[in-house]
């Protein structure tokens, strides 16, 4: 079993409670699973869009990052999540942010994700359920990441 984070977003619909059915359908192919709270964030970086509900939860799993991959963009899918153009609103995004210790680098699949350490609407929920945790890319940890980031004018509010 590996460790993992998985970043989840809403801007469309009933953000909530995609959200929280998004998580129990992660329960299949991540177990323990442990969710921050829901923090409502301003669009980053996608234009004049509604706010965003976004989360981060860790847990283990058995599946190989491709294949976990694959099971967030299902969850997507079965959510209604359309990938028109990038950026675009969508009622659900799920990214694989940190399996393990890896560091991947394929068409497609890119772990740690590659803009998470720019992003507050990513750090600030998964420090509160993996602070200690390090980026095996810098070395520090998540919550030494969010601290830097603070101190930037990047990654928004």
């Amino acid at each position: 079993m590996t460790r993992v984070a998985v970043a989840l977003g809403s801007n469309l619909g009933d953000r909530e409670r995609s959200l929280r059915e998004a998580l129990d359908a992660l329960k299949h192919s991540v177990r323990s699973l442990r969710a921050s709270t829901f923090h409502e964030t301003d669009p980053v970086g996608v234009g004049d869009q509604p706010r965003f509900l976004n989360a981060a939860a860790v847990g283990h799993t058995s599946l190989a990052p491709a294949a976990l991959l694959a099971e967030l963009l299902a969850i997507e899918q079965r959510f209604g999540r359309e990938r028109v153009l990038p950026g675009a609103a969508r009622t659900l995004d799920l990214d694989l942010i940190l399996y393990g210790d890896l560091v991947i680098s394929e068409p497609g699949l890119v772990v740690p994700h590659p803009r998470f350490r720019e992003r507050r609407f990513v750090l600030d929920p998964l420090a509160e359920v993996a602070r200690r945790w390090r980026d095996p890319v810098t070395g520090r940890t998540v919550g030494e990441l969010l601290r830097a980031l603070r101190g930037s004018s990047r990654g928004g509010p």
